[in-house]
């Protein structure tokens, strides 16, 4: 084991281009003793080996393995970690260590991708998670928390529509609209699934089919006029949120699809009105932050509006 240890200290030190010299030095010990290390007569202590680990951009762990790898850097070495753990708090020490560099402006060709790579590793583990935690948040009994059941549920179709699985969600919501005729969610869901996957004429006639069945459910009009404006049915939309504001929405919800569409539109007066209707309202009911981000959208409107005029 010593030997290993010994033959790897030399190892990294000349991967490094140092001299024995320089690692004294910087170890604040003498070149004599960096040599008995290297020689295997006397070992370093156990406070200097994180020093000595750092210097050369390993782990401790690595001056006793028989085949450890010499990396560029300290970042290179912790990309391998996370590449055998995916743990995000691996990627998080990675990354961090990665913007040192950045900041110091030492990036080479090879960091730059193994910064791109652990990224894109990643993300494909948060897929992974995102996956695994939305199917077991719909797979909870609805009845216990509806509210939030719902939200799983739209967040959910959303997630998969994003990674590209669009058509399996539809067509999983299309079983379950068939197996729950009269529940307006599951008919809700398939909307969502088909307006995500831009599927708008198909969205339409489903809820141009569902909505006399189910007259008083705000979303299906708040979804209802999410497809009416993209099929550029303006007057058809408005009517729609509005249908939504009549039977009361969670968070004034058919407000900000009406300011949406206003601002689509060019009509900013219209836009930054009901802007600071929600905030108003928002106010009142205790909602302080989000009444502020309400005023702020007005203000975004409004410099949107001063830089076209000028």
């Amino acid at each position: 084991m010593n030997a290993i240890f010994s033959y790897n200290l030399k190892r990294f030190r000349l991967a490094k281009r140092l001299t024995q010299e320089q690692v004294a030095e910087k170890l604040n010990v003498n070149s004599q003793t960096v040599s008995r290390w290297e020689c295997g007569t006397t070992l370093p202590d156990v406070l200097t080996l994180p020093e000595l680990a750092k210097l050369y951009d390993v782990m401790v762990d690595d001056f006793y393995k028989k085949n450890s790898v010499a990396y560029g850097n300290y970042a290179q070495r912790l990309s391998s970690v996370y590449e055998q753990s995916h743990d995000p708090e691996d990627f998080m020490r990675c990354r961090a260590e990665y913007h040192k560099l950045m900041k110091e402006g030492e990036l080479s060709t090879e960091d730059k991708w193994l910064y791109g790579w652990i990224h894109k590793c990643m993300m494909n583990d948060c897929k992974d998670i995102a996956a695994e935690w939305f199917d077991k948040a719909v797979n909870d009994d609805p009845g216990n928390d509806p509210a939030n059941h719902h939200l799983a549920c739209m967040q959910r179709i959303r997630f998969y529509s994003l990674i590209g699985k669009g058509d399996e969600i539809i067509a999983e919501q299309t079983e379950k609209a068939k197996l729950h005729p009269t529940n307006p969610r599951e008919i809700d869901n398939l909307i969502v699934a088909l307006i995500y996957a831009e599927k708008f004429e198909e969205a339409y006639a489903v809820f141009n089919q569902s909505v006399e069945k189910f007259t008083d459910d705000w979303r299906m009009y708040i979804h209802g006029g999410d497809i009416a404006k993209k099929l550029k049915k303006y007057d058809e939309a408005l009517a729609y949120y509005d249908r939504a504001g009549e039977i009361g929405t969670y968070f004034c919800d058919e407000l900000y699809c009406k300011a949406n569409l206003y601002e689509d539109l060019g009509e900013s007066e219209k836009a930054i009105e009901i802007y600071r209707k929600i905030a108003d309202t928002l106010r009142q009911r205790g909602f302080d932050v989000e009444a502020d981000m309400a005023e702020k959208n007005a203000e975004e409107v409004r410099r949107k509006e001063n830089r076209l005029s000028d």
